[in-house]
């Protein structure tokens, strides 16, 4: 599983490694993974290579210089160009330099009395750049709050528009550490070398896509022990978390998912969920709405009732929402009067209110997309997708329930508690997800994960990775209708856990 820690975190963590320490060691340590990525980047071609070094204050531009001068030991034209010259740091300017590393700085006041040597112009910066196989982003360390300084602006741009490999020096300079928010202009890199542990912002959305390829280097945190902020589930993770029957399971043994979606206007919700519901491991499905005859014609194996469902009989958990055009509420009363847990999406989110869920004795989950998500809290669309993390947690605790908030980056969120819960990010997927009726899969995939036994944080990570999965499997670059994803999420469960089966 990986695991990312806050700003806060990181830094006593830091602290306390500084203090047993020699002086310096830490900086060596991440100067050194720094630059051993950076070989590999350049596929080990680091003699004669042309390396730019984007350098702003303190210690992220120490952590640069030093890297610089290690390529430049091993023979790599490296060009360092400080953005604050008066603050720069002392000792890895110095490395550089007596390892044949040129400075180029702009014209600040004192710049010339607070670096000694070959001071010229900003545009000898955007020439440098232009002719650079590598560029290290050293401008903003994860401290940094509220995108890019304009004076960092155009030299960022240049590297961009050069061609050449931007590597980020523990995240992309402009993005926010701890949430992953972008405020203006940021670095796009191709890679981002980060330290110790991950940042959550780089797992997850709009920063996720600015990080590129994010590698991990250690340099002697200890974090064991210390709860994560942000998590995300790997391969061997989901497949500890998938239900596998045993010899003395029957199909009740395993669970039934009680899915109430679908309506005369739209079946196909009613087909695609229980579709999904198929896939997810209960040993059966009843079905409750108008789509039967939909259902039934598709998947011959469903249980089928035309009454309400406090009348369809013993479930292990609910699935209500998609594509119920009307009579919502009613059903969905009776959904959260059970004892089981709910998975709330779609429609049925419009209709939800906070006290009756807060009042379950049983867990609820609500999956609502962006636009959703902002109708229940009172917000701006863009707010949402702007803190994903921030948005799903204010929803969790607004409704006391679990939230999957679905988008670029899927986050799931638990409920408040007594306990440190750190949120799940979900590592996979595709943008041909963002298909009609995708959703609806992956809500009764969830729901039957949930019927076969995982705790709800549980069902709706792991849910999400299938489902993600599945349709980068069946997408392989090309559209995919949300009836293809059905299909991919057989494919992600055998990936995951083998093909030997039971």
């Amino acid at each position: 599983m990986r695991t990312a820690h806050r700003v806060e975190t990181v830094r006593a963590a830091e602290r306390e490694a500084m203090a047993r320490l020699p002086e310096g060691a830490l900086m060596q340590r991440a100067a050194a993974g720094l630059a051993a990525a950076c070989a590999d980047v350049l596929e080990r071609r680091v003699y004669g290579a042309r390396v730019v070094l984007l350098v702003g204050s303190g210690d992220n531009g120490g952590d640069t210089l030093y890297a610089g001068a290690r390529l430049a030991r091993r023979g790599a034209g490296v060009t360092a160009v400080l953005l604050a010259p008066e603050r720069v740091h002392g000792g890895g300017l110095a490395a550089l330099r007596a390892a044949g590393g040129r400075v180029l700085t702009g014209p600040h006041d004192g710049a010339q009395g607070a670096v000694e040597g070959d001071v010229v112009g900003r545009h000898g910066a955007h020439e440098v750049l232009a002719r650079a196989d590598l560029v290290l982003d050293g401008i903003v360390g994860i401290g940094g709050r509220g995108g890019l300084r304009e004076e960092a602006v155009p030299l960022v741009r240049a590297a961009r528009d050069s061609g050449a490999v931007v590597v980020a020096v523990d995240l992309p300079s402009g993005v926010d550490a701890d949430t992953g928010e972008v405020a203006g202009e940021c670095v796009r890199a191709d890679v981002t070398v980060t330290f110790g542990t991950y940042k959550p912002g780089l797992l997850v959305d709009p920063a996720r896509s600015r990080a590129g390829v994010v590698r991990l280097v250690d340099i002697g945190l200890d974090l064991a022990g210390v709860p994560a902020d942000v998590e995300a589930l790997q391969h061997a993770d989901v497949a500890a978390l998938l239900p596998v029957p045993d010899a003395e399971s029957d199909k009740y043994r395993r669970g039934v998912v009680g899915v109430v979606a679908g309506s005369a206007k739209y079946p196909g919700a009613a087909v695609l969920c229980v579709g999904g519901a198929l896939r997810g491991g209960a040993g059966a499905v009843r079905y409750v709405g108008r789509g039967g005859d939909a259902v039934l014609a598709r998947h011959p194996e469903v249980l089928v009732h035309d009454r309400s469902p406090g009348g369809a009989g013993r479930v292990q958990s609910w699935v209500i929402g998609p594509g119920l055009d009307d009579g919502v509420t009613g059903a969905l009363d009776e959904v959260l009067a059970s004892d089981v847990p709910v998975l709330v999406d779609a429609d049925a989110l419009g209709a939800l209110d906070p006290d009756a869920v807060r009042g379950r004795g049983a867990p609820t989950l609500l999956t609502p997309h962006a636009g959703e998500a902002a109708r229940l809290l009172g917000v701006a669309r863009e707010e949402v997708e702007a803190g994903r993390l921030d948005a799903a947690r204010r929803l969790a605790a607004l409704y006391g329930a679990t939230v999957l908030l679905k988008g670029s980056t899927t986050v799931v969120a638990g409920p408040p508690g007594g306990d440190h819960r750190p949120v799940r990010v979900n590592p996979t997927g595709t943008p041909w997800l963002a298909t009609a009726g995708s959703g609806d899969v992956l809500a009764g995939l969830v729901g039957s994960l949930l019927a076969a036994g995982l705790g709800v944080v549980d069902a709706a990570s792991a849910g999400a990775y299938l489902h993600g999965l599945g349709a980068r499997l069946v997408a392989r670059g090309v559209p995919v209708a949300a009836g293809d994803v059905v299909e991919g999420v057989e494919l992600a469960w055998r990936g995951i856990t083998g093909p030997s089966g039971v």
